[in-house]
């Protein structure tokens, strides 16, 4: 089984090499932001709780992160592994979801993070921001910030998977094709 936590910051195409590596992997994707909606639209339990932190504008807790998660893997007992798009995004989180996959007889196999210079970053959201309707997209103080934000919040994961030498950055400028091309040459190491 191969469990991947996928990271870059805003723009390094996270999303779309999610898509490819699922497809090639046969790996379910769990986006956290994706398990939100799905609860919330669904008044599932965990929604509901989760929609009352929402609406003060704080954040959900991460024990109800955790019970979504658990609900997600336990959707699919036959995958083939999972790919982590979201979470997690604290050491706290990161030791979370270890317990999680440790409950399952299973763990997080490698933390994969796409690696581009900022300024690339910045050109392609701002790019995406002429088609997406994202707000977020258009101002490049915006963007600036939440890469920055990015940073912050991820030098700390990066040194909690390299404790455990699980973490392995990849390039992800150039082709679509080039970067998986990468990605893959990590993940048929790792089995």
């Amino acid at each position: 089984m191969i469990n991947l936590v996928l990271f870059g910051p805003p723009g390094a195409g996270k999303g779309t090499q999610a898509d490819v590596i699922k497809e090639k992997y046969q790996l379910v994707h769990i986006s956290t932001g994706e398990v939100f909606r799905f609860n919330m639209k669904n008044n599932t339990e965990l929604g509901r709780l989760a929609k009352k932190y929402i609406e003060k504008g704080q954040l959900v807790p991460d024990q109800v992160t955790i019970d979504m998660l658990n609900a997600e893997v336990d959707k699919n007992p036959d995958a083939n592994g999972f790919i982590f798009d979201g979470f997690p995004r604290t050491e706290a989180q990161a030791q979370s979801l270890d317990n999680l996959m440790n409950s399952k007889k299973s763990e997080i196999t490698a933390m994969i993070a796409l690696e581009v210079e900022d300024q690339v970053l910045v050109e392609r959201l701002l790019e995406r921001g002429k088609t997406s309707g994202r707000a977020d997209d258009a101002d490049e103080a915006v963007i600036r910030n939440r890469i920055k934000v990015y940073y912050d919040e991820t030098a700390i994961l990066k040194n909690f998977y390299l404790a455990q030498d699980k973490y392995f950055g990849v390039d992800g400028v150039g082709s679509i094709a080039e970067i998986t091309d990468r990605l893959s040459g990590v993940i048929d190491s790792l089995q």
